[in-house]
């Protein structure tokens, strides 16, 4: 959502996103475990985003090809591509839910069907195209229905549909990338997280200087097994 969409409700934008996660989050929102929204608000970072990149077109799990590319376009209105930089379409969180959906978040696939087919015939009858074809402010437009609950047809209500998503997009964003979101760890970066660590230095534990950032998934540990860790992804 535009920062610059004044009459948009500030909650789904990314400065509001950010003040509910803040850096515990991206420690928390794995994937079997709702996205934690704390109210601390993220530092900002010291050096200029990096040019976003389009994400790959990869294989599907669990959604049809329809129903990916509705998902994938409101995953990027929900966390923004923007002046702060990359946002959930680069960090792959749709993709972080399709793979979840077959797992994990498996009892919620209903749900998705459902709800991605009724958002699309709403943008239909409200905006007169499919979600996918909207501009950007458009899409930001239905989605505010959908947060307000003006929108119909939903199962069980289209709130609870919009909160479930905002939800699983934190989860993409903010998780470690060993469960297929928050690639290139742009989620991390966008909160000023430095990465996992086992142990902590003197050095770190005394905050005179920013700790080193850790760019590496809690399962390139040697503790871990990723054979027996993996949990049906």
């Amino acid at each position: 959502m535009s920062t610059d969409d004044k009459n948009q409700p500030s909650n789904i934008a990314r400065r509001e996103m950010l003040k509910r996660v803040g850096a515990a989050g991206a420690v928390g929102a794995v994937a079997a475990i709702p996205a934690t929204e704390l109210a601390r608000p993220a530092q900002a970072q010291s050096k200029p985003p990096a040019s976003p990149q389009q994400p790959v077109r990869e294989a599907l799990e669990t959604l049809t090809a329809a129903e990916a590319d509705v998902l994938e376009a409101m995953v990027a209105r929900i966390v923004p591509t923007d002046e702060n930089g990359p946002g959930a379409a680069e960090a792959r969180a749709a993709h972080y839910i399709d793979r979840a959906l077959t797992g994990p978040l498996a009892s919620s696939k209903p749900a998705y069907v459902s709800g991605l087919a009724a958002l699309d015939a709403y943008a239909q009858s409200s905006k007169g195209a499919p979600f996918t074809k909207l501009a950007a402010r458009d899409q930001d437009a239905v989605l505010t229905d959908l947060e307000k609950n003006v929108a119909k047809d939903f199962r069980p209500n289209a709130a609870a549909f919009f909160n479930m998503v905002r939800n699983h997009t934190m989860q993409g964003m903010f998780s470690d990338p060993y469960y297929g979101g928050n690639a290139n760890f742009i989620g991390w970066d966008l909160i000023g997280y430095p990465g996992i660590r086992m142990v902590v230095s003197v050095e770190e534990q005394s905050m005179s200087k920013p700790p080193k950032v850790l760019r590496k998934s809690a399962y390139d540990e040697a503790m871990f097994s990723k054979r027996g860790e993996h949990h049906g992804h």
